[in-house]
C-alpha cells in the first residue's frame, strides 16, 4: 500500500507513534573477514505488545517493507526495517514528509546522513569515520555496545 494512497490521519498518526516508540539506529559489529573489519547494520523500528500489534501491521502496509518478530528481550513485537533500500526509499521519505515533533528527529536527520554515506558502497576510511561521528551522536540516553574510540581504533 503505497502512502499516497492511505489518509493523511494515519500517516500523522504513525509519525506520532514513531516519535514516542520507535528508534533509528545505527548498529555496528566487528568483522575480520570484512574489507572495512565493521558491519554498519542501519535500522528503523517500532515495538509493542502482541494483544496491541495491528499498529505494526499498519507500518507494514504503509512502509510497504519490514517485517514484524517476537523481540525475546521484552516480550513484545516488533516492527523493523533493515534493508538500506528500503530505508532510503520508503522509510526516510516517510519521515521527511511526516516530520517527527519531539529531539528524535535530530536522530533521524543523523540517521538519513549515515544511510546515504552507505548507499555510496565502495565506503573509504574518511565514510567511516563520518559514519561513527554521526551514529555516536544518535540516542545519547541509550546503551552502547562500542563507544566512539572503540569503534575508530576498529578501523
Amino acid at each position: 500500500m503505497s502512502n499516497t494512497s492511505v489518509s493523511q490521519d494515519v500517516c500523522w498518526y504513525l509519525s506520532g507513534y514513531a516519535d514516542g516508540e520507535g528508534s533509528f539506529c545505527i548498529s555496528f559489529s566487528p568483522r575480520n573477514k570484512l574489507r572495512i573489519k565493521i558491519e554498519i547494520r542501519p535500522s528503523f523500528s517500532v515495538s509493542q505488545n502482541s494483544d496491541r500489534s495491528e499498529v505494526l501491521k499498519i507500518f507494514q502496509q504503509v512502509l510497504d517493507c519490514g517485517t514484524i518478530r517476537p523481540d525475546r528481550s521484552d516480550k513484545t513485537l516488533k516492527y523493523e526495517v533493515r534493508s538500506l533500500n528500503d530505508l532510503i526509499e520508503k522509510v526516510i521519505p516517510f519521515f521527511e514528509r511526516y516530520l517527527l515533533k519531539s529531539s528524535k528527529k535530530y536522530d533521524f536527520v543523523l540517521f538519513s546522513q549515515v544511510c546515504n554515506i552507505l548507499k555510496r558502497k565502495n565506503l573509504n576510511s574518511s565514510d567511516l569515520n563520518d559514519i561513527i561521528q554521526l551514529a555516536t551522536q544518535m540516542n545519547i540516553s541509550g546503551k552502547r555496545k562500542y563507544d566512539k574510540q572503540k569503534l575508530i581504533s576498529m578501523l
